[in-house]
């Protein structure tokens, strides 16, 4: 009998749920360094002093943009993604391909016009289009990316390295990308590059899914803990303004750190660093934002330092299926 965990009856396992399981029936072999559970794959391919980067990604309609938006939006964000979790490695993304679904009726100029936001987010970071595949669906349009890249061997930053005692960062600000960033984001790859020669974090992500997710998934591998700073988390002024106007909107600090798509880096550096990675950062980069908003701790939990006490915040960020 198996010892597999089975989904209650009716009940579909959550994303993380899903490729954990999944994980246990993909084969790999001695060239892949890192598989399924990081930004992206890690693959030994030969190259004197460099790893291979491998990563696909996919957005639907209906989930991560509507039929009204503009269809170079929907471009730029669909190879953005991949780029940004190429960044979170602190890689360099060199090729990628494309596969569209399009449904029965669709209009070929909005289809060109998709193209043309990749194209120019591919032109600007010199990634290479080198084809895909085009089918039909029956519903809604859908388009995944895969995205090849290249990293140093020995700078390659992965998910499992933070430990106790470390600082925990961010780049840019956090929430209520609905109102536009979720769309309109730059990729950090200039920023990690940057790092990756100064200041090499000792883990890294890409924050997709909201803070307390992601900066999860860097706790979990390093069975440790976090405690973060309220006053020190860069909220976004729209989210700040959303729940000035609504009260069916998340509190400001619930939306920094649930929201998700905000794209940008969440790492963590050994003790010591600090100001100096702030003074050269921001003078390499006056016009992105960075923060110290905590650190990594040996309790496992996410603590957030409030100004009438320490809380523990239980809730994750954005999960699929669920």
């Amino acid at each position: 009998m198996s010892d597999e965990p089975k989904n209650e009856p009716g009940k579909s396992p959550s994303e993380f749920e899903l490729i954990t399981r999944l994980k246990t029936k993909l084969p790999v072999n001695d060239s892949v360094l890192t598989g399924a559970g990081d930004d992206c794959a890690v693959i030994d391919a030969g190259v004197p002093g460099k790893l291979q980067l491998h990563k696909t990604d996919a957005v639907v309609q209906g989930v991560h943009f509507s039929r009204e938006t503009d269809p170079k939006r929907v471009g730029h964000k669909a190879l953005g993604r991949a780029l940004s979790d190429i960044a979170a490695m602190a890689g360099t993304p060199r090729w990628a391909t494309i596969t569209l679904g399009l449904p029965d009726g669709f209009d070929g100029a909005m289809v060109e016009t998709i193209y043309e936001g990749i194209g120019n987010l591919a032109k600007r970071h010199e990634v290479a289009i080198v084809g895909g595949e085009t089918v039909s669906i029956p519903e809604r349009l859908v388009i995944s990316v895969a995205v090849v890249g290249e990293v140093e061997r020995n700078k390659c930053v992965l998910r499992s390295g933070a430990k106790p005692g470390d600082s925990i960062w961010v780049t840019g600000e956090l929430g209520g990308s609905i109102v536009g960033h979720h769309l309109d984001f730059t990729p950090r790859l200039a920023e990690a590059g940057w790092l990756k020669e100064h200041f090499l974090p000792s883990a890294m992500i890409d924050l997709s899914d909201g803070l307390a997710g992601d900066l999860g998934h860097l706790l979990d591998q390093a069975n440790a803990g976090a405690e973060l700073l309220e006053t020190a988390l860069p909220i976004r002024r729209q989210a700040r303004l959303r729940a000035q106007e609504s009260d069916a909107a998340k509190p400001p600090l619930i939306a920094a750190l649930t929201d998700g798509e905000d794209y940008e880096l969440c790492f963590t550096q050994e003790q010591g660093s600090a100001v100096a990675l702030l003074d050269q950062f921001r003078a390499e980069f006056p016009e992105t934002q960075i923060s110290c908003i905590g650190k990594v701790v040996s309790e496992p939990g996410l603590k957030i330092k409030q100004k009438d006490g320490t809380k523990e915040f239980a809730t994750r960020g954005f999960v699929h299926f669920q």
